[in-house]
């Protein structure tokens, strides 16, 4: 039989692959689902999918909601290896009739998994429907309580952000520290020139750099401008039609 394991990191794989090889499975395997990766397992489809939740879990989700929602791996076995106890239990909310086991016990996890195939397997809401459909607070993760500093915000920025959670404060003229940072910037040259001042933000403040889509002020600059000061992006949204924004934090080695 087939398999298709997905894991993050070659040299972490090799033992699993060697068990899964010894066990007389013909396994498929690569750091990445590539998109021409998923095509040929679309148009060739494995017996099963091994799953690794040690590194980035959330992807490994996401990639097995992925494959429950196409037609063609829809019922295919999937197997969960590894990860941690609070996160292994928040995906098998989510995807209840995977089979979940230790690398110890993958083998015996996988004859369970193509003994029983799902039937009717769930199938969760797809990474971009749960996306368009969080509020604009949601994805700059701006929970209740949440004081909020505004910098060169725009005069409309009130329905920019939406309604906020119950008792999130917005300070136009912040003086303390905040528990997130919107800095609506306006042109390349005073963005660079301020970078340094907001690296010195970031370390007590989640800081979003927001900008107007269509401007001189790219992914590319911002990712080059804010690396050159000590700043490192981890997140990236559409804030509405106008507005993209990026998540910074400071390099842990600067």
């Amino acid at each position: 039989m087939r398999l298709r394991v997905i894991h993050w990191k070659a040299p972490e794989a090799k033992p699993l692959l060697e068990d899964l090889r010894a066990a007389g499975y013909v396994v498929e395997y690569d750091e990445r689902l590539h998109p021409e990766g998923l095509s040929a397992v679309r148009r060739s489809p494995p017996d099963a999918f091994v799953i690794d939740l040690s590194r980035l879990p959330s992807q490994g989700r996401e990639v097995a909601i992925f494959l429950r929602g196409r037609k063609a791996t829809r019922h295919i076995p999937i197997v969960f290896v590894g990860g941690e106890p609070e996160k292994v239990a928040a995906i098998r909310k989510v995807l209840p009739d995977a089979v979940y086991t230790l690398g110890t016990q993958v083998c015996s996890a996988l004859r369970e998994a193509l003994a029983r195939r799902p039937a009717n397997p769930v199938v969760p809401v797809q990474m971009m429907a749960r996306y368009a459909a969080r509020t604009t607070a949601q994805k700059l993760g701006i929970g209740a309580g949440n004081t909020v500093a505004l910098r060169e915000p725009p005069p409309n920025y009130a329905s920019v952000l939406g309604e906020l959670p119950a008792g999130a404060r917005l300070e136009e003229t912040p003086g303390g520290v905040c528990d997130v940072t919107l800095w609506f910037v306006g042109d390349a040259a005073g963005c660079r020139e301020a970078l340094p001042a907001m690296r010195r933000l970031a370390a007590r403040t989640k800081l979003w750099v927001l900008w107007r889509k269509g401007s001189e002020i790219t992914q590319q600059f911002l990712r080059e401008s804010a690396a050159a000061v000590g700043l490192v992006d981890y997140k990236i949204c559409a804030v509405d039609r106008s507005w993209s924004g990026m998540l910074f934090a400071r390099k842990k080695a600067v």
